[in-house]
């Protein structure tokens, strides 16, 4: 490609060289967009105004000149549109408004995918409880250590597949029956220790805001002030594992930094007043299921129950938290979050993440076909895959393949580790953003 030249007064100036590929991502075609867009703006849309004085000032002057290079300027949109050209397929910006919309995702998902069938989510529901009280059953009679490790991981698993049929029953994609999806959702989430409808409204908080640095309820991304004021305990605890992985309990008692409330509390101000008597009745189911786990305690023992409930409940917060974070951290490449005039329910919605948890994938139910999910948290866990599939040809580059997993999902742990260590907090200002790096922190861990 020819280099083209900027001709002023104090000789031949190139233009920046358009490059193949972008060196630094989209900060590259900003840039360089930017610094041609300066040029239009200071040049207009032709030769530079020097050019112009040079020639009224000094016709006779020789203006002949020995360079390989073509005696024309192009226009400052043809070089933008060249640069946009050369770059070509391998850019992306995640940030930027999809060319489709909504509706037109969920044209291309059939019409069946939409369809709950009631006697399949219920059949769910015995397979799992099945399982459970199998497990329990079998390490109470072997009762050796080495078993209960095995039992551990099992049972905490299951505790947290019990947890996503729960979790359906909130969104009403269990069933078209909402007295059904009470109290299936009430049995499965108490047994749990998780307060069905506190846990129900702040997670619909969640979806109807996801990638709202501010109005996002889970695992929302805190700004630079907030980081900066947090404590070093607070912030040891909040990016330093094992210690994130196990913060549900907590989140369900006070919520993340920077935000108030509780979900056992009916005056919180995660719930409207009409609310009340259903946070009401999950936090009494709550309470009777501490009086069960108690009375337990006095029947079997303490250091029984904590090997057959205590370690397993330890497991599926650790699921919990694992999953949840990691459809929305860890892409290798930086996705964005927005606030003001820059969300919306598409694009906050399309920088949620599908992930692979190979074995695991059926037992919790396709949890992590979770893009879908997220768009349209009315369609069945059953039915996630098929409107997946028929949703990528619409989605195009805004949908992110996951990568393929072994029978168990070990490499997601080197995903967590990296966004542990470098996604710390966005700006302050700004209305399209992405997780910036704690420098202290960094070198903090590296000189561990």
């Amino acid at each position: 490609m020819a280099s083209w030249v900027i001709i002023s007064e104090c000789g031949l100036r190139p233009l920046p060289k358009i490059y193949r590929k972008p060196r630094t991502g989209q900060c590259f075609l900003k840039c360089s967009l930017s610094n041609l867009n300066t040029q239009r703006t200071n040049f207009g849309n032709s030769f530079p105004s020097c050019l112009f004085n040079e020639i009224n000032t000094n016709k006779e002057r020789s203006w002949g000149l020995k360079v390989s290079a073509p005696l024309r300027v192009p226009h400052i949109e043809e070089e933008i549109k060249e640069l946009e050209r050369a770059i070509g397929e391998d850019f992306f910006d995640p940030a930027s408004p999809p060319p489709f919309k909504l509706s037109d995702i969920k044209n291309a998902i059939p019409k069946h995918c939409w369809v709950k069938d009631p006697w399949k989510s219920m059949s769910f529901v015995v397979r799992d409880v099945a399982v459970v009280l199998g497990l329990a059953a079998a390490a109470a009679y072997f009762n050796n250590w080495v078993m209960w490790p095995l039992y551990w991981f099992a049972q905490g698993t299951m505790f947290w597949a019990l947890f996503v049929l729960g979790h359906d029953c909130g969104h009403g994609s269990f069933s078209n029956n909402h007295k059904l999806n009470s109290v299936v959702g009430h049995l499965l989430h108490s047994s749990i220790l998780v307060p069905y409808h506190g846990w129900r409204i702040s997670h619909r908080t969640h979806h109807q805001n996801h990638g709202h640095v501010e109005n996002d309820e889970s695992w929302h991304p805190l700004t630079e002030k907030t980081y900066k004021n947090l404590d070093i305990v607070t912030k040891k605890l909040r990016f330093t594992l094992p210690f994130p992985m196990l913060a549900y309990p907590v989140y369900l008692w006070s919520r993340s930094p920077g935000k108030s409330g509780s979900h056992f509390d009916p005056k919180s101000d995660l719930f409207v007043p009409n609310e009340k008597k259903d946070v009401i009745t999950s936090t009494i189911c709550w309470t009777a299921m501490i009086g069960l786990l108690a009375g337990l305690s006095f029947i079997m023992g303490p250091v029984q129950l904590l090997k057959l409930y205590g370690v397993p409940y330890l497991g599926f917060v650790v699921w919990l938290d694992l999953v949840t974070y990691l459809h929305h951290h860890g892409h290798e490449d930086k996705l964005p979050w927005y606030r003001g005039k820059e969300w919306s329910y598409l694009r906050g919605g399309l920088t949620t993440l599908d992930r692979d948890y190979g074995w695991i994938n059926n037992i919790h139910h396709d949890i992590g076909t979770h893009v879908i999910h997220h768009l349209f948290p009315q369609i069945p866990h059953y039915n996630l895959i098929e409107a997946t599939e028929a949703a990528k040809p619409v989605l195009g580059k805004y949908y992110r393949e996951p990568k393929k997993s072994g029978p168990l999902p070990f490499h997601l742990l080197g995903v967590l580790l990296e966004s542990m260590r470098t996604d710390h907090y966005v700006s302050d200002t700004g209305d399209i953003l992405y997780y910036q790096t704690d420098p202290q922190a960094s070198k903090n861990r590296k000189s561990l």
